[in-house]
């Protein structure tokens, strides 16, 4: 070739080259974390290769998985009040008060910085294993891709975008639940040998809607506890909630309960309920037909769609009146906790089975 057409060509091979390793690099490590051979994440179970052992997350001791199967139906809501309420919860239910986290997988679209009040503070912290340090509120350490996206030129990352295919999403989903340090007292200085940084006592995630890749690299990567269903009563979301369920049963996940969001709006100046997304009864008829407890049935309020909106969760409001969205959130926080200790007590039987 002429040495024109040749330098031409070699540029483009180079240029080829650069492209293919760049994207080989992101696809392995899409967080953009510093590497650490300490830490080996899991393989994805591949056709023919066998299914792989589920593993639990490092420094956390139970994992509740609260899903959909739809959007738009509270879920982050209830994820993140049932985070608080366990912890304020605990002393009931363990004698103590226990350490709860809470993980964002809705990598698309994360809404736990804003319910959290945790938005736009930086990137966090990593460890001197360089593992991903949770921000923590309200005594709840926290991670999501909220935390992780660059800002826009506002200087805010909430419009910021994540414009991933499957594969970036399925190993950024790996990177957030096996690169954390969900442990107490930890900084970047931190000796992560030294004794006395307690373990999480629960994990609960923040599902994306749907039965995709993170559901599926969840179910298949960890040993999960329980998940906790969330649904409103309309059927258009029971169709999608009970395809939740069956993906769950399939993969050997135990369904802890339901929980009914949206349930009725309570007048605030007459407290008369009204079922404005219709009647209950096909709810109650899949927890019936399943077997499994309804854990809570939220009510419509003004306060808590505000309360949101503002990163101020609706359990800290103090609210005790009986039927209020506060009460009925304790109660599912309360629930919660007698179901993982049946789990726990399904589990135990088995092993000595």
């Amino acid at each position: 070739l002429p040495s024109t057409h040749r330098s031409q060509r070699l540029g483009t091979i180079m240029w080829f080259r650069q492209l293919c390793t760049t994207a080989r690099r992101a696809h392995e490590n899409p967080l953009g974390l510093p590497r650490n051979n300490e830490r080996f994440p899991p393989l994805m179970p591949r056709r023919g290769s066998g299914p792989q052992p589920k593993r639990p997350i490092p420094n956390v001791k139970r994992v509740i998985a609260v899903a959909s199967g739809k959007g738009g139906v509270g879920k982050s809501t209830v994820a993140v009040n049932l985070a608080l309420g366990l912890a304020a919860t605990s002393k009931d239910a363990l004698g103590r008060r226990a350490r709860i986290g809470l993980l964002d997988l809705d990598l698309y679209g994360p809404s736990i910085p804003k319910l959290m009040h945790l938005e736009d503070l930086g990137e966090p912290e990593l460890t001197q294993q360089h593992a991903l340090l949770p921000l923590i509120n309200y005594s709840i350490p926290c991670m999501s891709m909220g935390f992780l996206l660059p800002p826009q030129s506002s200087g805010s990352n909430a419009d910021t975008p994540v414009v991933w295919r499957g594969l970036m999403i399925m190993k950024a989903v790996q990177q957030l639940l096996f690169d954390v340090d969900w442990r107490a007292g930890m900084t970047p200085d931190a000796d992560p040998m030294a004794p006395g940084h307690d373990s999480l006592d629960v994990l609960v995630i923040d599902m994306p809607p749907g039965t995709g890749d993170v559901a599926l690299s969840l179910s298949q990567l960890v040993l999960v506890d329980g998940a906790v269903i969330v649904s409103t009563p309309q059927e258009v979301a029971l169709v999608d909630a009970r395809k939740g369920i069956t993906m769950f049963q399939k993969v050997q996940v135990p369904i802890l309960g339901l929980v009914l969001n949206m349930s009725h709006f309570l007048a605030p100046d007459t407290g008369k309920k009204y079922p404005i997304f219709g009647p209950a009864h096909h709810f109650e008829a899949l927890a019936q037909r399943l077997d499994v407890p309804i854990l809570g049935r939220i009510p419509l309020e003004m306060h808590l769609s505000q309360g949101s909106d503002h990163g101020t969760p609706e359990v800290l409001r103090p609210n005790d009146a009986p039927g209020s969205a506060h009460a009925s959130l304790l109660h599912m926080a309360r629930q919660t906790w007698t179901q993982l200790a049946s789990a726990d007590m399904a589990r135990d039987r088995l092993k000595r089975a």
